[in-house]
């Protein structure tokens, strides 16, 4: 991982001892100044990818020092540091493009989950996301690779849209590169030199999505102590990413229709329109139209959503990219780790190629990642990758009836006895994997007994949504059930 700088600014020393203390590791180096005036000399040498400034300093104020930070760099995240009688001014700070703020004394634990969100906000922000589809150049880390037509209709449409403010909609199944698809739009817009963030709307709790996206007042709702800023309006003048955004609450769709419409927006819990100025890409891997249909997903914003569309198709259907994107990932791990790239034994990548690749290109980079770990020698052979893919050990299924029947709510000892019997069988099979095999096919089912209905599939499973769709992903449950 490449080493990333933390720029603490705080005129107490023991407070910079702090810092680094917590933070500095082998891939974070931690530097620090005393004032703001010391920190505007240090920054275009040191170019850090983070800064941490108390808003109380002598010399240079703290409102004063993030104004003239955003002039040497618009990109730079900065999060303000301040005591309990300054949050006001803390929150001016935030309107004036600050990431984020917190309060001292630090609860430590959140003070790094903070920090790892906003150096990955500065990773995204600072890679260049390529999609030349010949990849002759490795002087990028992150890259869109192919060179089938699918891809190429894909590569025509991020050039076309480089001199566009247009909202982009990106369509795919899961594992096919959305989010890469997003930043390469960013990076090569107007708009590259400022402000890039992601939020997956299906990581974040209903609840919290609406606050998450357009910040709250003061005592909003249970829990609001403070004023929060929204990532819109972090993302002022910049671009932000909603993935997954069919999986919204209808308000936060009108909220965000609104904006679409006229660049407003009002805190939860407030009533004063704030304007801003963001470009939207969103994602999806859900077909937004059948949810229309059935009125989950408002029509309006899905037309506001749709101005330029990008569709990601799935690798089973880019086939031919499969050994461009092998060469890309052995030559990444390489890059990583500071050694010569593996070669890859041919029937292994014939084996590759016909795999039908329920995960797509992620699914694709796990498995050349495991293979690179296995492999004894200095090429990947057969016999390093998964055996679903080498095609040794067909896919484990659960029998149609099982060894037993049970009692629609059976006791301890009856499901032991299931679980006995299940194990029996197994040893008769040495080709059956029972954990999987059994996790599947009760995914299955739940989702038959349910209608497809994800809500009730996972009640009925005893596990969360995000942990059944998970589940889904993994197994390409959700293409078996359509083919149904």
């Amino acid at each position: 991982m490449t080493l990333q700088r933390l720029l603490v600014i705080d005129d107490e020393p023991d407070v910079q001892y702090s810092f680094r203390r917590l933070f500095e590791s082998p891939e974070l180096e931690v530097a620090t100044a005393s004032s703001g005036e010391e920190a505007l000399r240090l920054i275009p040498a040191l170019r850090p990818d983070l800064v941490l400034m108390d808003i109380r300093m002598g010399g240079l104020n703290g409102l004063e020092t993030l104004r003239r930070v955003r002039e040497l760099d618009a990109r730079l995240p900065v999060i303000l540091m301040t005591a309990y009688g300054t949050t006001q001014t803390a929150i001016e700070a935030m309107k004036l493009g600050a990431f984020d703020y917190v309060l001292k004394p630090f609860d430590v634990p959140k003070l790094k989950e903070l920090v790892a969100r906003a150096l990955q906000a500065a990773r995204d922000m600072k890679q260049v996301v390529s999609y030349q589809p010949l990849l002759e150049s490795e002087d990028y880390e992150l890259g869109i690779v192919g060179r089938s037509e699918p891809m190429q209709q894909v590569f025509k449409i991020i050039g076309q849209l480089a001199a566009s403010d247009a909202t982009v909609l990106i369509t795919g199944e899961s594992g096919t590169g959305k989010e890469l698809v997003a930043r390469a739009i960013y990076h090569h817009s107007r708009r590259s030199t400022q402000p890039f963030l992601a939020v997956n709307c299906a990581a974040i709790p209903e609840t919290l999505l609406e606050s998450e996206l357009f910040g709250h007042e003061r005592g909003a709702f249970t829990g609001a102590t403070l004023q929060r800023i929204g990532k819109f309006e972090q993302c002022h003048r910049g671009t932000i990413f909603l993935d997954e955004i069919g999986d919204m609450t209808p308000a936060t769709q009108t909220k965000i229709l609104r904006v679409l419409q006229s660049g407003t927006f009002e805190r939860v819990g407030g009533n004063k329109p704030i304007q801003v100025d963001v470009r939207v890409i969103a994602a999806t891997n859900k077909p937004l139209e059948q949810a229309v249909a059935a009125r989950q997903f408002r029509e309006a914003l899905y037309y506001r959503l749709n101005v330029v569309r990008i569709h990601l198709p799935p690798l089973r259907d880019r086939r031919e990219d499969i050994p461009l994107l092998v060469n890309y990932f052995l030559k990444k791990i390489a890059r990583e780790g500071g050694h010569t790239p593996r070669a890859i034994a041919p029937n292994a990548l014939r084996a590759l190629q016909k795999y039908h690749w329920p995960g797509n290109v992620r699914e694709l980079e796990n498995v050349i990642r495991r293979a690179h770990v296995l492999a004894k020698g200095e090429a990947i052979l057969l016999a390093d990758l998964p055996p679903e893919i080498t095609g040794e050990t067909a896919r484990a299924a659960v029998p149609t009836h099982l060894p037993v029947s049970t009692p629609a709510a059976a006791a301890p000892e009856d499901v032991a006895a299931l679980a006995r019997q299940l194990f029996e069988w197994a040893r008769r099979q040495p080709q059956f994997k029972i954990i999987p095999a059994v996790e599947r096919e009760l995914v299955v089912e739940a989702l038959k007994a349910c209608n497809n209905n994800q809500v009730q599939a996972a009640k009925l499973l005893g596990i969360t949504r995000a942990t059944l769709r998970k589940r889904i992903e993994k197994f390409g449950i959700q293409r078996q059930l359509k083919i149904q």
